[in-house]
């Protein structure tokens, strides 16, 4: 099915902030979305959905006493008339069903990865956007990194040639779990670092070389007590010719580079994360006019082949361009930064990636 371009909300004029209310106030509504939006020219938070009194408190502290709050999503949906855009940053396992009742009440969406469960699902979101004409898009932050803007300035230029491996790892030292959904073994719940982090590093992966032909992966349960997979690898195979190998893991006691990128003419290595979300974690918010997402010269990856590797400067991290770009499509009615359908792709990596692990062999996704 080709594309439709999403309508501009009938009644937003280019005078009038478009209203945005946000489900859910943890930590992807309060650390990431919410300031995002609350930076955006042309967005205005409206609205946050939560049922605890606490995190309302929290969200009129850090957003206004004007700020509405409402207590869950049926409370923001019947006053859709007075929004133009929700964003779901709700568990993963209401992100479908939030998603879907925004577009039928007339709202352009965006949802946090990962959009669904399965490419299914998220095809069917896409099918009922495009036939209600609105905008539907996915928060996947994580193209808007310094390294991986970077990196892709890099690929642009040539500066690698042909780039035959990919390596990306999100690795972190947690032996101990904390709890929550996001540990959950529970299929519904979706945990696990494979639609967790995964999401990211295949939606990367994607962006930079194209189509995936064939998925391996391994997936394992290394902590005690644990219920959901904490330490996986995928190998996959693109379209392309470029190999990607991608690492997830709770349980790296030694963290790899995050990217080691090979190519015929050079080779690309950074260590360290990206600083926007320790920045927005630690109250810091992006300011217009001013530099975000700055890496100190030591966080510089290299480039080159052994020891004529030289430091490349990174770019600055853009994470408000994420909404800035939403903000536009709605404005204009184009395709929004991150569409539906890029969603579904991710979403049949994975999946192929789950039954790889499960069954030993590579998968070709479905």
């Amino acid at each position: 099915m080709n594309a439709v371009s999403p309508a501009p909300p009938p009644d937003a004029p280019a005078s009038r902030p478009l209203r945005v209310g946000l489900i859910g106030y943890g930590l992807a509504g309060s650390v990431f979305h919410a300031p995002l939006i609350a930076a955006t020219d042309g967005l205005v938070l409206d609205t946050v959905v939560t049922s605890s009194p606490e995190r309302q408190r929290q969200a009129r502290a850090e957003h206004g006493e004007g700020l509405r709050t409402a207590k869950d999503a049926d409370e923001l949906l019947a006053r859709a008339g007075e929004l133009d855009l929700v964003v779901v940053a709700s568990p993963n396992r209401t992100h479908v069903e939030l998603a879907r009742r925004a577009l039928e009440a007339g709202l352009a969406v965006v949802v946090d990865k990962p959009l669904a469960a399965t490419a299914a699902e998220a095809e069917s979101l896409a099918d009922l956007a495009e036939r209600r004409g609105l905008l539907l898009s996915v928060f996947q932050n994580r193209r808007w990194d310094s390294d991986f803007l970077t990196l892709r300035g890099l690929l642009e230029e040539g500066a690698l040639g042909e780039v035959w491996r990919f390596e990306s790892r999100f690795e972190r030292w947690r032996p101990s779990l904390k709890g929550g959904w996001r540990e959950s073994g529970d299929p519904a719940e979706l945990g696990g670092l494979l639609y967790d982090l995964g999401s990211h590093v295949v939606d990367q992966a994607l962006t930079l070389f194209g189509p995936v032909t064939s998925v391996y992966a391994e997936s394992d349960v290394r902590r005690p007590g644990a219920e959901a997979d904490d330490d996986t690898f995928l190998a996959l195979h693109h379209a392309s010719g470029t190999r990607s190998h991608l690492w997830v893991s709770s349980t790296a006691a030694s963290l790899g580079p995050r990217f080691r990128v090979l190519g015929s003419r050079a080779a690309y290595v950074k260590h360290g994360l990206d600083p926007q979300e320790d920045a927005l974690r630690a109250g810091a918010r992006p300011v217009p006019g001013e530099r975000w997402g700055v890496e100190p010269e030591s966080a510089w990856g290299t480039l080159g082949a052994l020891e004529e590797a030289r430091p490349v400067p990174s770019r600055d991290g853009d994470y408000p361009a994420y909404y800035a770009a939403v903000a536009a499509a709605l404005r204009g009615g184009g395709e929004p930064p991150v569409t539906a359908r890029e969603a579904a792709e991710a979403l049949r990596v994975l999946e192929a990636a789950r039954a790889s692990a499960a069954e030993g062999r590579p998968v070709r996704p479905a």
